[in-house]
Formats: structure tokens, C-alpha cells, sequence
């Protein structure tokens, strides 16, 4: 016998509302899949400033752009931020320029391609917004080298 998770119920443009008014099941949907919040960064000591690499954690699927352990990622990965309404605010500013928690925080809007909009979940990479096929697995690169793999922001 099958069992099938129920389909959560998302109220129409829920992105919209505030978002400590969302569910919990809406706060997850926001997620577009890009894996850009999974890649490893840097922060430069004297500017504050955080620099995106390409070397991407242990868990994330290079193909999939998902974590391969979301429910337990603390597990595996402690450092892992779990992002909430609450951690949000000390947290916007190491999140990627395009990511929907980010933008809806700042007051902007979700971007064309976002899955939300254009209910395809392909559709981030599609429009070349995620990740997927370009990434390096972190176990794969000694830390004191991830600044060779830095990127632009995303």
C-alpha cells in the first residue's frame, strides 16, 4: 500500500501576506530550489562584506538543487540555518540577492520565474536561476581553497 502525503493547502498569493502570518506548509513553498542558500561563503573580515563559492554542502544535490537530508540536515550539518520569520532579519544578509525570503522581506517582489508564479518547479532552472550542474561538493575542496571557487553574487 501507498501512502501519499496530503498536498498542502496554500492560500491563493499567500506571498503576499506578512510573512509571520504564513503556515508553515506556505513558509516551506516560498523556497524556489535554487540551492544558492546552500552554497558555502566567505565573509571578508574588514568589509563584512559575504562572497559566494561554488563549493556547495555535503547535502545538497548538485542535480536536484535540494537538500538530500532537509529533515535532518541540523543533524549533519549544525551550522545549517534554519530560516524562520524570527531568523530571518539576522539572516537576509548572507541570503542570495534572488532568494524569495529575501526579496519578499525587503518589500520586492517575487521575480517571474519564481515556481509560485509561474507554477512550473522547473521553471528556476530554467530561467538559469538555480545552481544545478555547476557546483562543487564541499568534501571535494579543502577549505583554506574555497576562495579559489568564489563567485559573483547571485
Amino acid at each position: 500500500m501507498t501512502t501519499h502525503r496530503p498536498t498542502p493547502r496554500l492560500r491563493p498569493e499567500f506571498w503576499r501576506l506578512p510573512l509571520n502570518s504564513l503556515t508553515a506548509e506556505e513558509w516551506e513553498a516560498l523556497c524556489d530550489g535554487c540551492g544558492k542558500c546552500c552554497l558555502n561563503k566567505l565573509e571578508d573580515a574588514e568589509t563584512g562584506e559575504i562572497l559566494f563559492t561554488r563549493v556547495a554542502c555535503r547535502l545538497l544535490d548538485g542535480e536536484t538543487c535540494r537538500c538530500g537530508q532537509y529533515e535532518n540536515r541540523k543533524t549533519f550539518v549544525p551550522e545549517c540555518v534554519v530560516l524562520t520569520p524570527k531568523t530571518l532579519k539576522d539572516s537576509a544578509y548572507w541570503m542570495p540577492s534572488t532568494c524569495a525570503y529575501r526579496l519578499l522581506a525587503e518589500g520586492k517582489p517575487l521575480p517571474d520565474w519564481h515556481p509560485l508564479l509561474t507554477g512550473d518547479p522547473d521553471s528556476v532552472h530554467d530561467a538559469g536561476m538555480s545552481v544545478r550542474g555547476w557546483t562543487v561538493p564541499e568534501f571535494e575542496v579543502d577549505e583554506e581553497d574555497w576562495e579559489d571557487h568564489v563567485i559573483e553574487d547571485l
